[in-house]
């Protein structure tokens, strides 16, 4: 077992010193759309969770804005929560839902590439930095705390300096994914990444455990973790090692998310169709999923990248380039 790292750092275990707190039954476990046998694949099961990049707090990052916090600890949550949704499906995109981590192994450039655009410093794409300062066009000052729609449309708009990924990101009105809107939006870009859900809540929910949730928490500070001499990163904080957290599906705050990851549109018509069969038989629904734009809504515009005065690795680096930026809070989210 390793010790302790600090007083305020998260401690890192062995998984088998956990593998008892799970019941030994036949019962499936979900992970992110993947089923592990409970009684027979805890060691796997504790490995695809432990695969999945966890951001949580971080202190000692260079200040936001050059004199704002240097810690995210109080504040970040709803963000790191946004990175780990996001990350997810960066994974998927370059590396696959069965790619796996393991700790010390070397990883592919794209592991590499994708962690490094999570970084807590202002030149990556999708660090505390960048969104936190692209709240401020929503009126949120920096070190305040983002409610989930803000979160959504923030990470909205950073992809569209994000020419590497090729994500499109699509946030839902008023709980209904329209699939006219999304087709329309993926004919600009390749590939699509939409949000879908209604507000995520303080973590990232990971599965379903019978009536329980497996869930990876923000809420631990850790130092910030910056990029070595040899370009790459040390990555062990970025991995839940220790057992993750469970908990009973009634105690779960009403503000969901859920986040859906599409690579092509074949994906998104068999996840459509899924949706379809399974979920919308439901009387109580969580969404509402319809094949064309509703007649009554505004003319649904795909969002464009805009002329900011801005290199390409600096991204947003002041308010004033963020008076384009109309983060609409009463829209709902979603994420595929």
């Amino acid at each position: 077992m390793e010790s302790v790292l600090s007083k305020y750092e998260n401690q890192i275990t062995i998984f088998t010193d956990y593998l008892e707190e799970y019941p030994d039954t036949d019962e499936l476990v979900w992970i992110l759309g993947k089923q592990h046998l409970l009684k027979t694949e805890k060691s796997k099961l504790l490995s695809d969770i432990s695969a999945r990049l966890w951001f949580t707090y971080r202190r000692k990052f260079s200040p936001i804005g050059g004199t704002g916090p240097s810690s995210d600890a109080g504040w970040g949550c709803m963000l790191r929560c946004g990175q780990m949704m996001l990350a997810q499906a960066l994974i998927c995109r370059h590396l696959g839902r069965d790619w796996s981590w393991e700790k010390q192994k070397e990883q592919p450039k794209e592991y590499q590439r994708i962690l490094q655009c999570f970084l807590d410093r202002k030149d990556c794409c999708y660090s505390i930095h960048q969104m936190a300062q692209m709240g401020v066009g929503e009126g949120k000052s920096i070190g305040e705390w983002f409610g989930p729609n803000t979160v959504a449309q923030v990470l909205k708009k950073l992809a569209l300096f994000d020419e590497w990924n090729s994500l499109a990101v699509y946030v839902s009105m008023d709980n209904t994914v329209v699939i006219e809107d999304i087709k329309k939006m993926c004919c600009v870009l390749p590939l699509s990444a939409d949000t879908a859900g209604d507000r995520p809540p303080d973590s990232l929910t990971a599965s379903n455990q019978s009536d329980e949730l497996i869930f990876l928490d923000p809420h631990t500070t850790q130092t910030f973790v910056d990029t070595e001499e040899n370009g790459t990163v040390n990555d062990q904080t970025f991995h839940c090692l220790q057992s993750p957290q469970r908990m009973n599906i009634l105690n779960l705050d009403p503000s969901v998310a859920l986040g859906f990851f599409c690579k092509e549109e074949k994906d998104f018509d068999n996840w459509c169709s899924l949706v379809q069969k399974e979920i919308l038989k439901e009387n109580l629904r969580m969404f509402e999923l319809v094949q064309k734009h509703p007649s009554h809504w505004p003319p649904f515009v795909p969002p464009a990248k805009p002329e900011v005065t801005t290199t390409g690795a600096e991204f947003i680096d002041s308010t004033e380039q963020l008076e384009e930026f109309d983060l609409e809070e009463d829209f709902e989210i979603l994420s595929v």
